[in-house]
């Protein structure tokens, strides 16, 4: 196959791919017979006509397309093998023309590529880890906050007062801060994590049900999620009810109602221990996020625009999936935003999409670069821990629909889910382990030159007086056989990349 290749800046290979004599005039009798096939000929069965006969009745042009659109389902795949392309996308036939001079089809191609990634120099990259166990007053609110769940509520018709319980719509051009239907309490007090910002209840204090108001916030350009940080909102709130609590008192028979505990400082040392792994999941998701975003810094990545939409869709179907739980469905949703879904796709799922796609890559080539991998016995465990929790959330495996094939199928796609999440878990702590200075890389192994020059030298052991000259020659083997190796290696990495095409001029238009 002749064919040229170039890397083209926006990461795809274009691959100009000249049919031969011989292929083509293959092509052209496989096209006429299947013209045939499909047409009646006077005087001869469906298929059965000769090939002149068929040129005469169809012509010469009806086949030469015919086998066109033949050839390039045939061309295609062998040119990603002989140009060793490993594509991110299927590709597009550019353009279709003839070789000069000849009636041999010439096709242009364009083939997204797989993404690429230079990490830098990313182990020199070093971010303190400090986290702070939470505060007494964390385990208060916590205990709040279960009071509260077990309250009696009464519905009243008069303003918001400290302690209510409130049912109201949020409106904005936010997606993740517009909820039918939300519930909140209202405080005198702010709370560090409270919905959708620190201080949000407080500011309903006074307004009563059918009462709107706009509410401004700016959002601090360190807020947690980015998809807000730095951004001015507005939200338009809606109250819909207004209900007084009255909360059970706080006691060892309070402990035993919400669950099995025996006395309330049981419950206290659960939610105690509940809280802080819950502080410092959070804690460790923005560490790693700013461990990532340094890394990235340094890094040169490269992917092609196709790559980018396929995670973008992915960011729209997660969008959709949890509109669907609102009772939502996306064009409502567009409405409401005063958006339409090429809109929403280049102004925010792209941009979301490329933060995405930009860390796990960066993640994928750590663990590459790190020869992090899994071993059974942790996969395993990881497995049965995954079983458990599904079984506790009343997930019967006996019940999955598809019989043992079903099952099976669950099996596979968990065990799946189990290999992602343990790889990504020592992902995160090879990169802790560097970020703090702590990881230190081991030895690399001794080249296998420099291997093959040693044992060279120790299996020769030649008499005194020829030991100089039996030496040297065994030495200049290793370093030939050496060298041999290195030209073979180059001479099949040029054929692989440029085929036919003079390797100069593939590397000077790349």
């Amino acid at each position: 196959m002749k064919f040229e290749k170039t890397i083209l800046e926006d990461h795809q290979a274009q691959v100009v791919v000249e049919a031969e004599a011989e292929q083509f005039e293959a092509a052209r009798r496989r096209a006429a017979r299947k013209l045939a096939e499909r047409g009646k000929i006077p005087g001869f069965r469906p298929g059965k006509a000769p090939y002149e006969v068929i040129r005469r009745h169809y012509s010469d042009e009806a086949i030469y397309e015919q086998a066109v659109d033949m050839l390039v389902d045939d061309v295609y795949p062998a040119m990603l093998k002989e140009a060793d392309i490993d594509p991110a996308a299927p590709g597009t036939l550019e353009k279709l023309e003839k070789v000069e001079g000849q009636e041999l089809p010439k096709f242009t191609f364009k083939v997204p590529l797989m993404p690429e990634v230079d990490l830098g120099d990313y182990q020199k990259v070093r971010l303190p880890y400090e986290f702070t166990p939470p505060v007494p007053e964390k385990l208060d609110q916590a205990l709040e906050e279960l009071q509260q769940m077990y309250g009696t509520t009464e519905a009243v018709e008069r303003e918001i007062q400290s302690g209510d319980y409130i049912l109201l719509d949020l409106k904005s051009e936010k997606e993740d801060l517009t909820r039918p239907g939300f519930a909140t309490m209202a405080r005198s007090e702010d709370r560090e994590i409270e919905f959708p910002f620190p201080g949000f209840a407080h500011q309903l204090l006074g307004l009563k049900a059918g009462d709107s108001k706009t509410i401004h916030h700016d959002y601090p350009q360190d807020f947690s999620d980015e998809a807000l940080a730095g951004q001015s909102v507005d939200i338009e709130a809606t109250i819909k009810t207004v209900r007084s609590i009255t909360l059970p008192e706080l006691n060892d028979d309070f402990a035993k109602m919400i669950g099995q505990y025996e006395n309330l400082e049981a419950l206290k040392a659960v939610l105690t221990k509940d809280i802080e792994a819950r502080t410092r999941s959070e804690y460790d998701d923005d560490y790693y996020t700013q461990i990532t975003d340094k890394i990235k810094e340094g890094a040169t990545i490269k992917y092609a625009a196709q790559t980018l939409n396929h995670e973008a869709e992915h960011v729209v179907d997660d969008l959709r999936q949890r509109l669907a739980q609102q009772s939502m469905d996306l064009e409502t949703y567009y409405k409401m935003r005063n958006t339409d879904a090429a809109k929403f796709l280049e102004e925010e799922a792209k941009p979301a999409a490329r933060k995405r796609l930009e860390r796990s890559l960066i993640m994928d080539e750590i663990s590459r670069r790190e020869k992090i991998e899994v071993d059974n016995d942790a996969l395993d465990k990881e497995f049965s821990n995954t079983l458990v929790d599904m079984q506790r959330q009343g997930v019967n495996m006996s019940k999955i629909r598809g019989g043992k094939q079903g099952q099976q199928r669950v099996a596979e796609a968990v065990a799946m889910q189990s290999a992602s999440r343990l790889l990504t878990r020592r992902t995160l702590e090879r990169l802790k382990a560097i970020a703090t200075g702590e990881y230190k890389p081991e030895e690399q192994p001794e080249e296998p030159a420099a291997q093959a020059e040693a044992v060279a030298e120790a299996e020769v052991e030649p008499e005194p007086e020829e030991k100089e000259s039996a030496k040297t020659p065994a030495k200049k083997e290793a370093k030939s056989s050496s060298k041999s190796a290195g030209k073979s290696s180059k001479s099949g990495a040029s054929k692989k990349t440029t085929g036919k095409a003079p390797a100069k001029k593939s590397t000077r238009k790349k």
